[in-house]
């Protein structure tokens, strides 16, 4: 596995991470066997960025990563995010980003995980009702008290990174990009390269339609969140999904499947761009790792670019939360 370096933090980590949130919840029915099998997997193959929230199950997907990674500590680059708080039995939400929130969230999060120190700990969303700089003090604080090693945002906007940067260095920003959600190229993407900041793609297969493998969102198991996407809604689907079948006939003239060339779409843009494509199962996993194989020429990228260009996918990104 090939490793690129996160920002300006002075460590490389895998190239290609793992996002860990479907193991718990969101995308179907969870199978704990196999998830930890997967994980498992991944670090033999040299995916030793694993990422996970103290949201995803509420706990359960830290609770499953600290399991899994027990004895194989020493091998793997761990992140975890805090910030959006769940109440059990309910879909509501909230955020928060009070300083005392972030030292109680920590404390959990190093229970759950069964370790002495998160790598890279991101604030999961800016609390509109904290001033960033407040938060990313205390977030400053457990880097101080060797509790976390680097601090990281995720979906800030530019405001509120230059904000957080100007308390405490960021070493990573995670926010969906992929060929279907390319709205970071704008301002965010160069920001970071300003500022030093490494780029954690989530979602970089467009939450599976980049795959081919959804022909209709009938395919999706009825508990899946994304039926609440707008993106997976009507005649959005309809002119999102219809995208896809251009990526394939790309694919197969590369001679690789939708998800890789999809994948080695979003590593060609750039060496501080780390993807944390999300999987539940082995298989899965095995064919994101041939992504890395995957060269594309300047030829090759132009004609993916014609084929799903910026501001092509119709429809919101999230579902509304009640």
């Amino acid at each position: 596995m090939n490793q690129r370096p996160l920002g300006h933090s002075g460590v490389k980590v895998a190239a290609l991470g793992l996002g860990c949130m479907g193991m718990s919840e969101f995308y179907g029915a969870a199978d704990e066997a196999e998830s930890i099998a997967t994980i498992h997997r991944a670090l033999d193959l040299g995916v030793t960025f694993l990422d996970t929230a103290d949201m995803y199950g509420i706990g359960h997907n830290e609770e499953l990563v600290g399991r899994a990674i027990q004895g194989r500590r020493d091998e793997m680059f761990l992140a975890t995010k805090f910030g959006i708080v769940r109440e059990k039995g309910t879909t509501s939400r909230s955020i928060s980003g009070k300083p005392e929130y972030v030292r109680s969230a920590v404390e959990a999060s190093l229970r759950r995980l069964k370790v002495e120190v998160i790598d890279l700990y991101y604030q999961h969303r800016v609390d509109p009702n904290t001033p960033i700089e407040e938060t990313v003090g205390a977030m400053a604080e457990l880097v101080k008290a060797g509790k976390v090693r680097f601090l990281g945002l995720s979906e800030a906007n530019a405001e509120q990174i230059r904000h957080a940067a100007a308390v405490h260095p960021i070493a990573a920003l995670q926010s969906e990009y992929s060929l279907f959600s390319r709205d970071v190229e704008n301002e965010i993407l160069p920001l970071c390269r300003e500022l030093g900041i490494g780029f954690v793609p989530f979602s970089p297969l467009g939450r599976g339609v980049l795959t081919g493998k959804i022909k209709k969102t009938d395919d999706l198991e009825q508990n899946d969140a994304r039926h609440r996407i707008p993106r997976f809604q009507g005649e959005n689907w309809e002119r999102n999904v219809a995208l896809v079948a251009q990526l394939e006939d790309l694919a197969a003239e590369k001679g690789c499947t939708p998800a890789q060339l999809a994948l080695a779409w979003v590593l060609a843009q750039g060496e501080d761009i780390i993807p944390i494509p999300g999987t539940k199962r082995r298989t899965y996993l095995e064919e994101n790792v041939g992504a890395m194989a995957i060269h594309l020429t300047a030829d090759e990228l132009a004609l993916i670019d014609s084929a799903l260009p910026k501001g092509a996918v119709v429809g919101d990104r999230f579902p509304v939360w009640s």
